[in-house]
Protein backbone atom coordinates (compact mmCIF):
# COMPACT_ATOMS: atom_id res chain seq x y z
CA UNK A 1 0.00 0.00 0.00
CA UNK A 2 1.19 3.22 -1.29
CA UNK A 3 2.53 5.78 1.76
CA UNK A 4 -0.05 8.68 1.98
CA UNK A 5 3.19 11.44 2.06
CA UNK A 6 4.76 10.20 -1.18
CA UNK A 7 1.52 10.35 -2.65
CA UNK A 8 0.79 13.47 -2.16
CA UNK A 9 4.68 14.33 -2.99
CA UNK A 10 4.28 12.19 -6.22
CA UNK A 11 1.30 14.59 -7.24
CA UNK A 12 2.80 17.82 -6.00
CA UNK A 13 5.50 16.24 -8.56
CA UNK A 14 3.39 15.74 -11.62
CA UNK A 15 0.05 16.84 -11.32
CA UNK A 16 -1.49 14.06 -12.23
CA UNK A 17 -4.23 12.55 -9.85
CA UNK A 18 -4.04 10.79 -6.17
CA UNK A 19 -5.53 7.94 -7.51
CA UNK A 20 -3.64 7.37 -10.32
CA UNK A 21 -0.32 8.42 -7.92
CA UNK A 22 -1.13 5.96 -5.68
CA UNK A 23 -1.54 3.10 -8.25
CA UNK A 24 1.58 3.94 -9.91
CA UNK A 25 2.98 3.92 -6.37
CA UNK A 26 1.50 0.35 -5.85
CA UNK A 27 2.75 -0.63 -8.73
CA UNK A 28 6.49 0.28 -8.20
CA UNK A 29 6.95 -0.57 -4.65
CA UNK A 30 6.74 2.73 -3.17
CA UNK A 31 9.97 3.67 -5.62
CA UNK A 32 9.46 7.33 -6.91
CA UNK A 33 11.29 7.52 -10.01
CA UNK A 34 9.80 3.95 -11.27
CA UNK A 35 6.17 5.33 -10.16
CA UNK A 36 7.19 8.46 -12.72
CA UNK A 37 8.08 6.10 -15.23
CA UNK A 38 5.23 4.13 -14.57
CA UNK A 39 3.23 7.65 -15.03
CA UNK A 40 5.54 8.68 -18.15
CA UNK A 41 4.94 5.14 -20.13
CA UNK A 42 0.86 5.55 -18.97
CA UNK A 43 0.53 9.23 -20.03
CA UNK A 44 1.63 8.27 -23.52
CA UNK A 45 -1.18 5.19 -23.37
CA UNK A 46 -3.61 7.95 -22.44
CA UNK A 47 -2.63 10.18 -24.90
CA UNK A 48 -3.13 7.25 -27.87
CA UNK A 49 -6.33 6.29 -26.76
CA UNK A 50 -7.44 9.83 -26.99
CA UNK A 51 -5.77 10.87 -30.25
CA UNK A 52 -8.96 10.32 -32.29
CA UNK A 53 -11.68 12.17 -29.78
CA UNK A 54 -12.65 15.76 -31.31
CA UNK A 55 -10.23 18.72 -29.50
CA UNK A 56 -13.06 21.74 -30.26
CA UNK A 57 -12.06 23.99 -27.52
CA UNK A 58 -9.14 25.70 -27.14
CA UNK A 59 -7.30 28.97 -26.72
CA UNK A 60 -5.10 31.00 -28.60
CA UNK A 61 -1.68 32.06 -26.87
CA UNK A 62 1.51 34.45 -27.56
CA UNK A 63 4.46 35.07 -26.42
CA UNK A 64 6.52 38.91 -27.41
CA UNK A 65 10.34 38.19 -26.18
CA UNK A 66 11.51 40.96 -23.79
CA UNK A 67 13.55 42.80 -26.80
CA UNK A 68 9.94 43.25 -28.70
CA UNK A 69 11.41 42.06 -31.80
CA UNK A 70 10.32 37.71 -31.88
CA UNK A 71 6.72 37.60 -31.19
CA UNK A 72 4.39 34.14 -31.57
CA UNK A 73 1.21 33.02 -31.66
CA UNK A 74 -0.40 29.66 -31.03
CA UNK A 75 -3.55 27.81 -31.56
CA UNK A 76 -4.22 24.88 -29.36
CA UNK A 77 -6.91 22.89 -28.89
CA UNK A 78 -8.62 20.73 -26.39
CA UNK A 79 -12.26 18.71 -25.84
CA UNK A 80 -14.07 21.18 -23.64
CA UNK A 81 -13.94 24.93 -22.64
CA UNK A 82 -13.42 23.84 -18.74
CA UNK A 83 -9.97 22.22 -19.28
CA UNK A 84 -9.15 25.34 -21.85
CA UNK A 85 -9.40 27.96 -19.14
CA UNK A 86 -7.17 25.56 -16.60
CA UNK A 87 -3.76 26.82 -15.23
CA UNK A 88 -2.50 23.36 -16.66
CA UNK A 89 -3.51 24.03 -20.03
CA UNK A 90 -2.74 27.59 -20.36
CA UNK A 91 1.40 26.78 -18.97
CA UNK A 92 1.07 24.16 -21.94
CA UNK A 93 0.33 26.79 -24.37
CA UNK A 94 2.73 29.37 -22.68
CA UNK A 95 5.68 26.06 -23.06
CA UNK A 96 5.21 26.03 -26.47
CA UNK A 97 5.42 29.77 -27.44
CA UNK A 98 9.23 29.48 -25.20
CA UNK A 99 9.72 26.71 -27.55
CA UNK A 100 8.90 28.59 -30.98
CA UNK A 101 10.33 31.78 -29.97
CA UNK A 102 13.88 29.70 -29.13
CA UNK A 103 13.61 26.76 -31.47
CA UNK A 104 12.10 28.63 -34.38
CA UNK A 105 10.51 25.58 -36.06
CA UNK A 106 8.53 25.87 -39.21
CA UNK A 107 5.87 23.09 -39.27
CA UNK A 108 3.37 21.53 -36.59
CA UNK A 109 4.46 17.93 -37.24
CA UNK A 110 6.56 16.05 -40.29
CA UNK A 111 3.88 15.06 -42.06
CA UNK A 112 3.03 19.06 -43.28
CA UNK A 113 6.84 19.19 -44.51
CA UNK A 114 6.23 19.88 -48.39
CA UNK A 115 7.96 17.12 -50.57
CA UNK A 116 10.02 19.99 -52.56
CA UNK A 117 11.82 20.89 -49.40
CA UNK A 118 12.93 17.16 -48.83
CA UNK A 119 13.95 17.33 -52.20
CA UNK A 120 15.93 20.18 -51.94
CA UNK A 121 17.88 18.76 -48.86
CA UNK A 122 18.31 15.49 -50.40
CA UNK A 123 20.14 17.22 -53.02
CA UNK A 124 22.29 18.64 -50.73
CA UNK A 125 23.20 15.91 -48.78
CA UNK A 126 23.62 13.85 -51.88
CA UNK A 127 26.14 16.08 -52.80
CA UNK A 128 27.97 16.36 -49.52
CA UNK A 129 27.62 12.26 -49.14
CA UNK A 130 29.23 11.79 -52.37
CA UNK A 131 32.30 13.81 -51.54
CA UNK A 132 32.54 11.44 -49.02
CA UNK A 133 33.69 8.49 -51.28
CA UNK A 134 31.83 5.57 -48.86
CA UNK A 135 30.36 2.85 -50.38
CA UNK A 136 26.25 3.33 -51.93
CA UNK A 137 25.06 1.60 -48.94
CA UNK A 138 26.19 3.67 -46.59
CA UNK A 139 25.94 7.17 -48.13
CA UNK A 140 22.06 6.20 -48.44
CA UNK A 141 21.95 5.61 -44.32
CA UNK A 142 23.95 8.92 -44.13
CA UNK A 143 21.44 10.60 -46.55
CA UNK A 144 18.64 9.40 -44.51
CA UNK A 145 19.71 10.16 -41.07
CA UNK A 146 20.42 13.61 -42.01
CA UNK A 147 16.63 14.11 -43.39
CA UNK A 148 15.35 12.13 -40.53
CA UNK A 149 17.29 15.04 -38.61
CA UNK A 150 16.50 18.04 -40.85
CA UNK A 151 12.83 16.62 -40.19
CA UNK A 152 12.78 16.87 -36.66
CA UNK A 153 14.51 20.40 -36.34
CA UNK A 154 11.98 21.99 -38.50
CA UNK A 155 8.85 20.26 -36.49
CA UNK A 156 7.89 21.38 -33.35
CA UNK A 157 6.29 18.18 -32.13
CA UNK A 158 9.38 16.42 -33.36
CA UNK A 159 11.74 19.00 -31.60
CA UNK A 160 13.55 18.35 -28.27
CA UNK A 161 11.99 20.49 -25.22
CA UNK A 162 14.48 23.38 -24.63
CA UNK A 163 13.80 22.71 -20.50
CA UNK A 164 14.54 19.24 -20.74
CA UNK A 165 15.95 17.58 -24.03
CA UNK A 166 15.20 14.29 -23.23
CA UNK A 167 11.48 14.48 -24.32
CA UNK A 168 10.58 15.77 -27.56
CA UNK A 169 7.62 18.49 -27.75
CA UNK A 170 5.03 15.34 -28.04
CA UNK A 171 5.71 13.83 -24.88
CA UNK A 172 5.71 16.99 -23.04
CA UNK A 173 2.04 17.02 -24.99
CA UNK A 174 1.33 13.86 -23.89
CA UNK A 175 2.16 14.52 -20.61
CA UNK A 176 -0.94 17.15 -20.49
CA UNK A 177 -3.18 14.88 -22.13
CA UNK A 178 -2.68 12.17 -18.82
CA UNK A 179 -2.80 15.40 -16.58
CA UNK A 180 -6.10 16.97 -18.14
CA UNK A 181 -7.86 13.62 -19.26
CA UNK A 182 -8.33 14.87 -23.00
CA UNK A 183 -7.02 15.31 -26.34
CA UNK A 184 -4.42 18.49 -26.82
CA UNK A 185 -3.86 19.23 -30.39
CA UNK A 186 -1.28 21.81 -31.82
CA UNK A 187 -3.73 23.56 -34.59
CA UNK A 188 -1.09 25.74 -35.94
CA UNK A 189 1.50 28.81 -35.00
CA UNK A 190 2.88 31.90 -36.26
CA UNK A 191 6.01 33.92 -35.71
CA UNK A 192 7.20 37.34 -35.91
CA UNK A 193 10.57 38.29 -36.11
CA UNK A 194 12.32 42.07 -37.17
Amino acid sequence: MADLELVKKLREETGISLGDCKKALDESGNDMEKAKEYLKKRGQAVAQKKVDREAGSGIIDTYIHSTKRVGVMIEIGCETDFVARGDDFNCLAHELCLQIASMRPQFVREEEVPEEIMAKEKEIYEAQANELNKPKELIEGIIKGKLEKFKKEICLLSQPWVKDNTKSIQALINEYIAKTGENIIVRRFVMYEF
